[in-house]
C-alpha cells in the first residue's frame, strides 16, 4: 500500500539546495494534515554528511543511497536509483525541485512508472481526495492550472521561492534507511568525469531573492557589466532575456524564460527587456517587478509593478547609487 511524501534532496558541491528545504517545508505541513510521513530522499557520493541537516526541516525517515558510482549526476544512473526505490517502497508521492536536475529527471522517472506528473508548480495543498493538488503555469504564463494526478506514486517539480523554510528543529529524530544503487550497466552509457565550474560570489539564479536582468536593450556584452555592478551592490544574481543570449552578450545559463531558468525573487529588475511572453513565463512569479524600458509602450510594463520609462545607462547608474546608500546605512 503506497505511504509517505518523498523529498527529492538536490544538492552541489554537498550542499544542499534551498528549494528541496523549501519543499521538505511544504511537505511537513501537508503530512501533518494528511497524517502521512515525510521521507527525504539523499543520492549522491559522501551525501550521509547532509543526513543531519536534512531531518530537522521535517522528515519521518531518510532514504540514503551513497555510492561512488553517484558522485555526479547522469540521467540514466539516477533515474535507475529512483526507479528502483519507488518500485521498493511505493511512496504515494514524489516532489522535486523544478530544477535543471528536476526536468530532466520528472518525466523520466513518470515514464519508466508509467504515471503522470505536474511540472513547474507554484502552489501545494492537501487534497483528502487526491492526497494532494498542485497548481502550476499553462499557456506560457498567461493561465493557472489547478491539477489532481490520480495515479501514485505522484510526481511533481515545484517552483523555487514558492514555499518558505520552515525553522529547524533540531530535536527531531528520523530513520535513516541505507540503499545499495545497483545501477546496471545500460544506465551508465553516460559517465561524467569532470565538471568544471565558473567562479562566482553572486547567489544562484534560480535560487536568488533579487535578479538584475538584462534584454536586447544592454546593447551588448559592456552593458551586462553594468548589471552585474547593480546585482553586486543588491547581493543579487544576473539574468538575461533570450534575445540577449542569443546575441552572445552572456552565457544562457543565465537566460530567463520558457525556454531557459524559471525564477520567482523577491526582487526582479528588469532592464531593457521588451517583455516578451516567453521571457514574462519565467518570472512573472516574482513578488516585485520593476520594469526600465526607453520605450513607454514596451509589454514588459503590463507586468511591473514599478515601471521607470528611461534608458537603462542613465537609470541603472542612478539605482546603484541609491542601493548603496541603503546598504550603507
Amino acid at each position: 500500500m503506497a505511504k509517505g511524501i518523498w523529498v527529492y534532496i538536490e544538492q552541489s558541491n554537498m550542499k544542499i539546495r534551498k528549494a528541496s528545504l523549501e519543499i521538505m517545508s511544504k511537505a511537513r505541513e501537508v503530512a501533518d494534515q494528511a497524517g502521512e510521513e515525510v521521507v527525504a530522499v539523499l543520492i549522491g557520493q559522501g551525501v550521509e554528511a547532509l543526513v543531519n541537516t536534512v531531518i530537522p526541516y521535517g522528515a519521518n525517515k531518510v532514504i540514503l543511497v551513497d555510492d561512488a558510482q553517484l558522485a555526479n549526476y547522469t540521467t540514466g544512473s539516477y533515474t535507475s536509483v529512483l526507479n528502483k526505490l519507488i518500485r521498493d517502497h511505493e511512496p504515494k508521492a514524489l516532489l522535486l525541485g523544478h530544477s535543471a536536475l528536476g526536468r530532466d529527471l520528472a518525466p523520466r522517472l513518470a515514464q519508466r512508472l508509467g504515471v503522470g506528473m505536474v511540472e513547474d508548480c507554484i502552489a501545494m495543498e492537501y487534497d483528502p481526495t487526491a492526497l494532494l493538488t498542485f497548481n502550476h503555469s499553462i499557456y506560457t504564463g498567461r493561465a493557472f492550472a489547478q491539477v489532481k494526478v490520480i495515479s501514485t506514486p505522484i510526481i511533481a517539480t515545484i517552483r523555487p521561492n514558492s514555499f518558505a523554510v520552515s525553522e529547524p528543529d533540531a530535536t527531531r529524530q528520523a530513520e535513516v534507511i541505507k540503499e545499495s544503487a545497483q545501477i546496471d550497466a545500460d544506465d551508465l552509457r553516460a559517465i561524467v568525469k569532470d565538471i568544471v565550474m565558473a567562479a562566482s560570489k553572486r547567489p544562484d539564479l534560480v535560487e536568488a531573492n533579487v535578479i538584475v536582468a538584462g534584454g536586447r536593450g544592454a546593447k551588448n556584452a559592456e552593458g551586462f557589466t553594468l548589471l552585474e555592478e547593480l546585482a553586486d551592490v543588491v547581493g543579487g544574481a544576473v539574468g538575461a532575456s533570450r534575445a540577449a543570449v542569443d546575441a552572445g552578450w552572456i552565457d544562457i545559463k543565465y537566460q530567463v524564460g520558457q525556454t531557459g531558468n524559471t525564477v520567482a525573487p523577491t526582487l526582479y529588475i528588469a532592464c531593457g527587456i521588451s517583455g516578451a511572453i516567453q521571457h514574462l513565463a519565467g518570472m512573472t512569479s516574482s513578488q516585485v517587478i520593476v520594469a526600465i524600458n526607453k520605450d513607454p509602450e514596451a509589454t514588459i510594463f503590463k507586468a511591473a509593478d514599478y515601471g521607470i520609462v528611461g534608458d537603462m545607462f542613465q537609470v541603472v547608474p542612478l539605482l546603484k547609487e541609491e542601493f548603496k546608500k541603503l546598504v550603507n546605512r
